[in-house]
């Protein structure tokens, strides 16, 4: 049970107040807008779709936003289907050929994220876009694809207020540091692993 549970009406009015007035004096001591680069890492689902989440709310805001996809881009998702009715609103690019093991091929690997990198380097500059989602590039850092150096230069570059949002597990540390919004999904019960249900419709793609 918690502690305000027990706490006489008064008693829970006055620090219901207490804690809307810290949250006011917060807001007011905040800054209106900042360009944010947000994380989406850790082993658990949802990764991807949060950082959706942001783009549909970003588009429902009128704002241009460029999608580029890493490693998963064999193959082809719902999403796609449903954001491409946006329009010239949104660019959606798929740069992956699949998961490491489809390809087998490292050097091919390596080639097709340094096209996607290079082509998600000209959505990050360009300041008509508000919002740029590079979908799974932590894995293609974690496996050595791309240099997390390269990539923190290429951020270093973008628009004070556009946002950058990148997806996938194991980010490094570096990106990590100079980040201004990390979030790491943790897995606690996963259908595939516990019950061999495989991804299905409607839920993982």
């Amino acid at each position: 049970m918690s502690s305000e549970s027990n706490l006489t009406d008064e008693q829970y009015k006055q620090k219901m107040q207490r804690r809307q007035q810290v949250q006011a004096e917060q807001i007011e001591k905040s800054i209106d807008k900042k360009g944010l680069i947000i994380i989406n890492t850790g082993t658990g689902k949802g990764k991807t779709t949060a950082a959706l989440g942001m783009v549909l709310r970003s588009l429902g805001h009128g704002y241009r936003v460029a999608i580029v996809q890493f490693i998963k881009g064999a193959w082809e998702p719902a999403e796609k289907a449903v954001l491409e009715r946006f329009g010239d609103q949104l660019v959606f690019q798929a740069m992956g050929e699949g998961f490491t093991w489809d390809t087998q091929d490292r050097d091919r690997d390596i080639a097709t994220a340094a096209r996607a990198w290079e082509q998600a380097l000209a959505y990050i500059i360009d300041p008509s876009y508000q919002l740029v989602l590079l979908d799974e590039i932590n894995i293609a850092l974690k496996l050595g694809y791309l240099s997390p150096e390269v990539v923190i230069a290429g951020l270093a570059q973008k628009p004070e207020l556009s946002h950058v949002i990148l997806t996938g597990r194991g980010a490094p540390q570096s990106l990590i540091d100079i980040a201004d919004l990390v979030t790491e999904m943790t897995m606690i019960k996963h259908p595939f692993r516990a019950q061999g249900v495989k991804a299905q419709p409607g839920i993982e793609f």
